[in-house]
């Protein structure tokens, strides 16, 4: 079924597949260039985004901008979306049934963009686009496939904002992506074709 952003859009705004949709603001799609080569996928919505519509708008949007800026790629330049598109209760983490019941609006959106190579940030999305058996801390930093695009998983902002620590290994998983984004000849105009 080939569905369009404007298609998809009003699907994920009448979306009533978990009782998130319950106790959120406002839905939170994603947004960026919607053909980006990078295509990020995070957990879902804090206070901030549900307030604001946005992905990744809080404190932890904002480091994440400046991950992006240190490889050389521009936040507008990627499409940044979430596995849940509904804020869960005091920001906790989305339940496996709730994020099962937004993986058909993730896959329209990963049609939609087609995007070269992917981005998971954090636990959430790891469990849910590798699978249940995937944890963050053993498979960051390593390449697999999905739906035929290379993916790579790296530590949420927010966790980074928590564990300092972590920022070192996060910047290795950065650096990889930025090499496969060069082999994949993506981004030409901001990365040249050197890793």
């Amino acid at each position: 079924m080939k569905t369009s952003w404007a298609q998809l859009t009003e699907e994920i705004d009448a979306c009533t597949r978990c009782p998130l949709c319950e106790g959120c603001g406002q839905k939170v799609p994603g947004q960026g260039d919607p053909e980006a080569p990078l295509m990020l996928i995070g957990e879902g919505p804090g206070e901030q985004e549900d307030r604001q519509g946005l992905a990744f708008v809080g404190p932890a949007g904002q480091l994440l901008t400046r991950m992006l800026e240190a490889i050389q790629l521009p936040r507008e330049r990627v499409y940044i979306c979430n596995i849940v598109k509904c804020r869960p209760p005091g920001n906790r983490t989305p339940s496996a049934e709730e994020a099962a019941a937004c993986v058909p609006h993730l896959l329209r959106q990963w049609a939609l963009v087609k995007p070269k190579a992917v981005l998971l940030l954090g636990g959430t999305a790891v469990r849910t686009v590798l699978g249940e058996s995937y944890r963050i801390t053993r498979c960051h930093g390593q390449w697999f496939e999905r739906r035929g695009v290379p993916v790579l998983a790296t530590y949420h902002p927010s966790a980074l904002l928590r564990e300092q620590a972590r920022k070192r290994e996060a910047w290795e998983d950065l650096k990889r992506v930025r090499e496969m984004l060069c082999t994949l000849q993506a981004y030409q105009d901001l990365l040249g074709g050197e890793p």
